[in-house]
């Protein structure tokens, strides 16, 4: 009995990392390390204004972390009578966990120890898994994450979900995206946006240091997938 519910347990957890567009994901890149502490991307620069522009106009920067060669989001300029930003009232950790949608979210990021990166200095965009996008993870995924023990994986999943730099909505463009672990394949249909595959539902949550964009299912790095199904395959033989 119990090797069943392992075996269904590895093939769910197969099929969560399919279903998040895993096997979509632009080629392997190498993971890139998690910020020791709170500071500023390297090489980050005030933007000049641009030959020719409106005084006050600037030229928003490269996305830092891009491998060369690879689509990023393009600049894209606002549309006149679009509405104006919202103001930030909080980092990314405050205003996730004021937010009813992203409790699991903080808890996670709790549990891995990264809060004190994203309450840094930043900037930040985080694609963020809304709770009943982990509620959709195989039952029991969830919590194994959550052990001591796999705080390493687990923040290995997290980081998949945040780049470095500010991307807001008009500034993405159909491509590949490094995150702090890995890329993601970006696209656009319309007014629609696609990370793998998972949609972003509410755009454009502004932070004090970044921008949250909500999404509707957990992303799992190939990396991790692969350790997951191993971990899944030894605790099976062993049983």
């Amino acid at each position: 009995m119990k090797k069943t519910l392992v075996k269904q347990f590895a093939a769910l957890v197969s099929a969560i990392a399919l279903g998040t567009g895993v096997g979509v994901s632009a080629t392997a890149q190498t993971p890139q390390p998690l910020p020791e502490s709170p500071q500023t991307a390297p090489g980050t620069t005030t933007p000049e204004a641009t030959p020719g522009t409106a005084p006050g106009t600037t030229t928003p920067e490269a996305i830092p972390g891009t491998a060369p060669g690879t689509t990023t989001p393009g600049v894209t300029p606002e549309t006149p009578g679009a509405e104006a930003p919202q103001e930030a009232t909080g980092n990314i950790v405050e205003l996730a966990s004021s937010n009813g949608s992203f409790q699991t979210l903080v808890q996670a990021v709790e549990s891995a120890g990264l809060a004190e990166i994203l309450t840094g200095e930043g900037p930040y965009t985080v694609f963020a898994p809304t709770d009943e996008a982990f509620a959709e993870l195989p039952e029991g995924l969830l919590e194994r994450l959550l052990l001591p023990e796999n705080r390493e994986i687990l923040q290995q999943i997290l980081a998949y979900h945040v780049v470095q730099g500010e991307i807001p909505s008009s500034e993405i463009s159909p491509g590949t995206v490094d995150t702090l672990f890995g890329g993601v394949s970006v696209d656009v249909e319309g007014d629609r946006v696609i990370v793998n595959d998972a949609s972003v539902i509410q755009a454009d949550i502004q932070a004090t240091n970044g921008i949250i964009h909500a999404i509707n299912r957990v992303l799992l790095p190939p990396q991790v997938q692969e350790l997951l199904t191993s971990q899944l395959e030894a605790e099976l033989q062993q049983n």
